[in-house]
């Protein structure tokens, strides 16, 4: 069982910078792949990207690669969204989930799903 808390969301500027982070109980953190996804009320939860369990690996939707990084700390069981040249798209209460071994763009891949945190980008 893993729980998963994220924190940092809250008001930017266009063009501004937010940082996510995604606090994951467990003993087993580096055994699970990270994803970030995100919904803006009346949409479908969208993905935005996935680091492996060792860090090694990372992938992006098209919609922020170059903008956004996902990053992991293994020994303090935390991932990371790293948020670059924000844009009143990217408003929306982002998610981060877990599932075994390997990463995944698929909603329907991931196990473990945090509350969510909302990011609000202001034009």
């Amino acid at each position: 069982q893993v729980q998963l808390v994220e924190s940092g969301g809250g008001l930017v500027q266009a063009g501004g910078s937010l940082r996510l982070s995604c606090a994951a109980s467990g003993r087993t953190f580096s055994s699970y792949a990270m994803g970030w996804f995100r919904q803006v009320p009346g949409k479908e939860r969208e993905f935005v990207g996935f680091i492996s369990g060792n860090g090694g690996r990372t992938y992006y939707a098209d919609s922020v690669k170059g903008r956004f990084t996902i990053s992991r700390d293994n020994a303090k069981n935390t991932v990371s969204l790293q948020m670059n040249s924000l844009t009143p798209e990217d408003t929306a209460v982002y998610y981060c989930a877990a599932r075994t071994w390997l990463g995944s763009s698929s909603i329907n891949d991931y196990n473990y799903w945090g509350q969510g945190t909302q990011v609000t980008v202001s034009s």
